[in-house]
């Protein structure tokens, strides 16, 4: 991962993972996710939504929003 991207959220679901990723996208902020789950327990670990340094605050509010109301 570059230096310039932030992890906003981390969630051992990769579906909500996605999710965010796409809520992210819809709102012109750039979103990878980086999934961190052991490939063969699928139980250990998360996933984690990345964006750049410029789009921290955006998406912070953006996904707080959506995923804690």
């Amino acid at each position: 991962m570059e230096k310039d991207w932030v992890k906003v959220y981390s969630t051992s679901d990769v579906i909500k993972a996605e999710m965010a990723k796409s809520l992210l996208q819809e709102n012109n902020i750039q979103a990878v996710v980086l999934n961190k789950r052991d490939s063969s327990l699928l139980v250990i670990g998360e996933a984690e939504v990345y964006v750049k340094q410029e789009d921290v605050l955006n998406a912070t509010h953006l996904i707080k929003n959506a995923f804690d109301a």
